[in-house]
């Protein structure tokens, strides 16, 4: 147990750190990184998160001293302090990183937390996109992670797409905030068809107005009133998209048993809670689509969920047919006569033998 004694004056408060075993030391580093703002001597504090920063970024600026430094599997942690600031600064493996200043005042504290971040971010590039990943920490609540990942150009994919599935796309892709008429975007269709890939697609398109977030976790999301309103109220990200307020769009991935027929029995409010938050009260006053992938036939899916003027778009993405799965391949040797799937394609260009899947046969992973 260590003792942090308080400052002078009436808002100043002691610190007591307890520590056992089962504390690591980065652990021990964000206890520390806490002390002044607990005590009152440090009264401001902010936190910075940087999806992806320079190879050489140090994140140390040349007035802050090193006070602790731990290194574990996924994380490197650091404790700096400066003249009237204290800092901690994490780089994860995929170097993100996050940094957390206190300091005596607001003026003091973001000096310098300028000079710790200036020049670290690695500069965007336009292959890739951000998306933010919620999931409940069972220690913090509700988090959210930024990170990058590979967002390719619509016009350079559409061709991996039926005819049918590629002017729904493209409808979607040119969507404006002034064109948006619905709150639910529905991708549905056999697995291995490029859903995934047509989402990524979309971060890219709507980059300009649109922050993407996806929920890792959306069976928790509906069962838990306190983190589905941490998702709806969002988390903004500085620095984007320039003045006004960006709309945002949640994607839900492998969540099946909320949208199909039967839901209502199965899942209990998660029906319920999922359409209030795309136009119900929950959705009210805040800009947020929500995008779900799935591979149920839609058929099978909830009438509340596919009634016309909740989507905003309703597409299937199926197999190629036969005609353009030979023209997609460039021969028509091995592509089955009910056409292909994309990832069936893939396997043949890469002379990888495939069993032909039974296109109709509708419910695994996408």
């Amino acid at each position: 147990m260590l003792t942090i004694p308080a400052g002078d004056g009436p808002r100043h408060l002691p610190s007591v750190l307890q520590y056992d075993d089962a504390d690591t030391p980065c652990d021990v580093i964000d206890a520390l990184a806490l002390a002044d703002f607990v005590t009152g001597r440090h009264p401001w504090s902010q936190t910075m998160r940087l999806s992806r920063i320079r190879p050489e970024a140090t994140l140390t600026p040349p007035d802050g001293r090193l006070l602790r430094t731990a290194t574990e599997n996924r994380q490197r942690s650091r404790l700096l302090a400066g003249d009237g600031w204290t800092a901690r600064v994490v780089i994860w493996k995929g170097r993100g990183a996050e940094v957390t200043v206190t300091a005596v005042s607001d003026e003091v504290g973001r000096a310098a937390l300028d000079r710790i971040v200036e020049g670290a971010a690695e500069p965007e590039d336009l292959a890739t996109g951000r998306i933010g990943f919620w999931h409940q920490n069972p220690r913090r609540g509700a988090q959210r992670d930024l990170r990058s990942i590979a967002a390719p150009d619509w016009p350079l994919i559409r061709g991996n797409y039926t005819a049918t599935a590629r002017a729904g796309l493209d409808a979607l892709m040119a969507v404006t905030p002034e064109t948006i008429t619905g709150r639910l975007v529905l991708l549905h269709g056999a697995p291995g068809t490029g859903k995934t890939t047509a989402l990524r697609a979309l971060s890219r398109q709507w980059r300009q107005w649109c922050q993407v977030d996806s929920v890792l976790d959306p069976e928790v999301l509906f069962s838990d009133t306190s983190y589905l309103s941490e998702v709806a109220v969002g988390e903004e990200e500085d620095g984007e998209g320039g003045a006004g307020r960006r709309w945002r769009l949640l994607i839900l991935e492998d969540c099946d048993e909320l949208i199909r027929s039967e839901a209502k029995q199965a899942t209990g409010q998660a029906l319920s809670r999922l359409l209030n938050l795309t136009d119900g009260l929950l959705g009210q006053g805040r800009d947020v689509l929500v995008a779900i992938s799935t591979n149920e036939d839609l058929s099978r899916l909830h009438p509340a969920v596919v009634r016309p003027g909740r989507c905003l778009a309703r597409i299937e993405v199926g197999p190629l047919s036969y005609p353009e799965a030979t023209d997609w391949l460039g021969t028509a040797a091995g592509v089955p006569s009910v056409g292909a799937t994309l990832a069936e394609l893939y396997a043949l260009r890469a002379g990888v033998p495939t069993t032909p899947s039974v296109h109709a046969e509708i419910g695994g992973y996408l």
